[in-house]
């Protein structure tokens, strides 16, 4: 609908000036119609026209339609348009596809957490942030490939299989003491005490540094065996974790290992050119582009993670061939990816563009408790728990959906690159800006029409004005979805869905449906209301 009004509205802007003008259509309070352009006062200003008299010679020029019942002049020169009932309804039973990333191939990581570690409620937000990135894209008509990317080499591994190798002792089968249940938490505790210990202890700090290169050539077989199982566990634990978040599968897992090799030989490709030799290691000097120098290469020749990512991206685009390559990170890490991007930027000059790193804010709870009683960063099992212990204390049973909704829309909310301020007994409430309201509003939709039969089309009938201000909020959707997809914004989404059950809440507190002589059209409104909102 809004791109055929803008349609017209150009077409009335060409013929009036001769000029082609940027013509932008803006959503005015409803009592001052239904869209709003101020091209006149543009053009005025343009030409040295009174803008009123401007507006007047567009109105008189926009050619004959069925979709625009009025346009007026307010103001100094702002064009009102109200559109007709008929297209109004059109809108809602008809909304408009999304083309922004049409014959497009993206990939996006989807979730990143590193085995030998507990996931934790950053990883939680990070894996909804990029797979609801992922829908819009794929809303927006991508080709859309989502994948993971996962250490399973480096410090963090060092760190940790320094205190599961105390544990074990000589005997793996010391593991098998641990239950499914408890294996995230007990490597969160392993690489809890590897961590303390290589900040503590010089000698430990030597063996945790040695177990590193260990995990890169697993060359001793107990070592090697205890990998085996916890990296087995770990991901096991990821899968199932990032399967109760909502997050649709992934089509290809990538490892640093695998990345490893092909980044440390690009960057040994281009020293001199690209990265500077500084006794031995090899450096991006990231300071010339008004970033941070970063170490690539160390001066054992072994690869850290600014050449592992060189290497994921050029893996990612031999199986893929992306136009977009999208990574959701903290923002931490945003002016290190600055850094990865410029250095493959003037490597691989072919995947200019490419990569996009999107980042985030921070996880903090609203108790400001974010760490357990160990000190360690709250793993995402907590916060299933605690969501649904809530929402047992409110008399509800708790299901995958509801605890999903509520976590989900908790995180989606808040606009990217904002801090999260998580409070869990608010993200379960049946009130106010929730996954569970806009649920609850949907089920409440849905009982509605159990108690009459929404028809097959929608009636042709002049609509009250309640009616149709419940009709033109949900001809938004649209519009809001398809900026979304542009912006990659999914706080538009939730924000939209909240005003649109709220504008039900009004309709029908004041509009009887069932048992009204105006049942029939209602019950196709409630019916289009309920579909939008699913």
């Amino acid at each position: 609908m809004k791109n055929k009004i803008l349609g017209l509205i150009e077409s009335a802007v060409q013929a009036v000036s001769g000029e082609e003008v940027a013509v932008e259509l803006t959503r005015p309070d409803a009592q001052f119609g239904d869209f709003a352009t101020n091209v006149a006062l543009q053009l005025g200003k343009k030409q040295g026209k009174n803008p009123r008299e401007v507006a007047q010679e567009i109105i008189d020029t926009i050619p004959k339609n069925d979709s625009i019942a009025s346009a007026e002049i307010a103001g100094p020169g702002f064009i009102n348009l109200t559109v007709t009932d008929k297209s109004l309804v059109s809108s809602v039973i008809h909304p408009g596809k999304f083309t922004a990333f049409k014959d497009q191939t993206v990939v996006a990581e989807t979730n990143n957490p590193n085995p030998f570690k507990a996931m934790h409620i950053g990883h939680a937000f990070n894996a909804i942030l990029a797979d609801t990135t992922a829908n819009l894209l794929e809303a927006g008509g991508a080709d859309m490939h989502r994948v993971s990317y996962h250490g399973d080499v480096g410090l963090h591994v060092g760190k940790s299989m320094y205190s599961l190798l105390k544990f074990v002792g000589d005997d793996p089968k010391k593991l098998d003491s641990i239950k499914p249940s408890e294996r995230n938490k007990f490597m969160s505790q392993m690489y809890a005490d590897g961590s303390n210990a290589y900040t503590s202890d010089e000698t430990a700090k030597k063996e945790i540094d040695a177990l590193t290169v260990q995990s890169f050539t697993r060359e001793d077989p107990l070592f090697a065996e205890v990998y085996d199982i916890c990296k087995k566990w770990s991901f096991e634990q990821i899968d199932e974790l990032v399967d109760k978040l909502g997050n649709k599968p992934t089509q290809k897992r990538y490892l640093e290992s695998d990345a490893d090799e092909i980044g440390v030989q690009t960057v040994k490709k281009h020293e001199g050119s690209v990265f500077i030799n500084s006794d031995g290691a090899l450096v991006f000097p990231g300071k010339k582009y008004g970033i941070f120098d970063n170490v690539f290469v160390t001066s054992t020749g072994r690869g850290l993670y600014g050449a592992r990512d060189l290497g994921l991206m050029q893996l990612k685009q031999q199986d893929f061939k992306a136009d977009k390559s999208y990574i959701v990170t903290a923002e931490e890490q945003k002016d290190y990816f600055r850094g990865v991007i410029k250095a493959a930027e003037l490597c691989l000059p072919e995947l200019n563009g490419v990569t996009q790193n999107i980042s985030t804010g921070t996880v903090k709870l609203s108790t400001g408790k974010m760490s357990s009683r160990s000190g360690e960063v709250l793993d995402v099992q907590w916060l299933f728990d605690q969501i649904e212990s809530a929402i047992r204390s409110r008399g509800a049973k708790p299901t995958a959906e509801n605890i999903q909704g509520a976590l989900r829309y908790q995180f989606l909310k808040v606009r990217v690159g904002s801090d999260v301020i998580f409070d869990v007994e608010q993200s379960v409430a049946l009130e106010g800006n929730t996954g569970p309201y806009v649920q609850y509003a949907h089920a409440r939709a849905c009982s509605i029409l159990t108690k009459g039969s929404a028809p097959q089309s929608f009636p042709e009938t002049d609509l009250t004005d309640d009616e149709r201000l419940l009709l033109r909020k949900i001809s938004e959707y649209s519009e809001v979805t398809e900026r979304a997809i542009s912006e990659l914004m999914p706080h538009l989404v939730c924000t939209y869905l909240y005003e649109l059950a709220q504008e039900f809440n009004r309709f029908y507190e004041h509009n009887r449906v069932i048992d009204d002589k105006r049942q029939v059209v209602r019950l196709a409104i409630v019916n289009e209301y309920a579909t939008t909102l699913k």
